[in-house]
C-alpha cells in the first residue's frame, strides 16, 4: 500500500460514466470537485475536499471535446499536486492524440509526444490506459505507464492477420489476408474503430476467403461519421466495443453494435496499484 495513504478518485467531464462504474468497483464514492468554464471557454477547477498526502486518481478519456478534456485533465492534476497530494495517477481510458505516434510526413509534429510531456509536467507521478493505439507511446513518458488491455491472451486459437496500406487517414488503399479462414469463425481485433471502413472491408474479405462468420472486437469505438450505418450494411454479425468512450447514442442507433464494461478492468488496476500489486496479470486475466 502507499505508506498508509487514503486513495481519492476525481472525474473530469469527459465521460462521468465510466467514472462512477470504477469507483463503484473500487467501493469508495467519486471524490468532489467542481470544473467550470469562463464566457471564453478557460477551465477552472475547485477540489471539493483535502489532497493533503493521499493517493489520487484522476480519470479523463480523450472523448468528445478532446482538447478542452485534455487541458481538463491537466488543470486537474496541477490542483492536486500544490495541494500535497502524495501521488497523482491520471486514468485516461482513450488517449488522446494517440494516432499521432510518429513524424510520418514532413514538418508533422509528434503530438502523443507533447502530449505526454504536458501530462508530466502538470504534476502526474503514474498514467494508467487502455490499450494504446502504439506501444511506443509509453516511452514517451519517464512515469511509470501501465498499458491495460481490454482483450486477453487466451484463446490459443488460429492467427491470421491483414497487410494494410494507408494513403491518408481512414483510407485503405491496399489490403491483404495472410492465413487460412475457410470454413472458420472470423474475429477480427483492432485497437480503434473510427468510420469502421477498414472494418467493413476486411469483413468482406474474410466472406470472400470462406470465413462462415465474421465479428469484430474493438477497444476504442470512435464510431464517427457514418460508421454506424457501414457497420449495418456489412458482412459483420457483430461489433463489440468498449466503453473507454460513451455509447449510449450509438447503441440506440445501430443494433449490431455491443458494449462491454471495462470499468472493471481499469478499477483492479487502480486498487492494484494502490496496494503495490501486480498489475501484469492483467494481460492474461481479466475481472469481471
Amino acid at each position: 500500500m502507499l505508506g498508509g495513504s487514503s486513495i481519492k478518485v476525481f472525474s473530469g467531464s469527459s465521460h462521468p460514466e465510466i467514472a462512477e462504474l470504477i469507483a463503484k468497483r473500487i467501493g469508495i464514492p467519486l471524490s468532489k470537485c467542481d470544473v467550470t468554464r469562463n464566457g471564453i471557454g478557460e477551465t477552472s477547477v475547485r477540489l471539493g475536499e483535502s489532497v493533503r498526502e493521499d493517493d489520487v486518481y484522476i480519470i479523463g478519456s480523450g472523448c468528445g471535446q478532446v482538447n478542452t478534456a485534455l487541458i481538463e485533465l491537466c488543470i486537474m492534476i496541477h490542483a492536486c499536486k500544490i495541494a500535497s497530494a502524495k501521488r497523482i495517477t491520471a486514468v485516461i481510458p482513450l488517449f488522446p492524440y494517440a494516432r499521432q505516434d510518429k513524424k510520418d510526413k514532413s514538418r508533422a509534429p509528434i503530438t502523443a509526444k507533447l502530449v505526454a510531456n504536458m501530462i508530466q509536467r502538470s504534476g502526474c507521478d503514474h498514467v494508467i490506459t487502455m490499450d494504446l493505439h502504439a506501444s511506443q507511446i509509453q516511452g514517451f513518458f519517464d512515469v511509470p505507464v501501465d498499458n491495460a488491455t481490454a482483450i486477453a491472451d487466451r484463446l490459443g486459437v488460429e492467427f491470421a492477420l491483414f497487410h494494410k496500406e494507408r494513403k491518408k487517414a481512414n483510407e485503405v488503399s491496399r489490403m491483404v489476408l495472410v492465413g487460412h479462414v475457410t470454413g472458420k469463425i472470423a474475429i477480427l481485433v483492432d485497437d480503434m474503430a473510427d468510420t469502421c471502413g477498414t472494418l467493413v472491408r476486411a469483413a468482406q474479405h474474410l466472406v470472400e476467403a470462406g470465413a462462415e462468420r465474421t465479428f469484430a472486437f474493438v477497444t476504442h469505438g470512435i464510431l464517427s461519421g457514418n460508421a454506424l450505418e457501414n457497420i449495418e450494411q456489412s458482412a459483420l454479425e457483430k461489433v463489440v466495443v468498449t466503453n473507454t468512450i460513451p455509447q449510449k447514442a450509438n447503441l440506440a442507433r445501430c443494433k449490431k453494435l455491443e458494449v462491454i464494461n471495462i470499468a472493471n478492468v481499469l478499477g483492479e488496476v487502480i486498487r492494484r496499484s494502490h496496494y503495490g500489486e501486480s498489475v501484469s496479470k492483467l494481460f492474461h486475466e481479466v475481472p469481471y
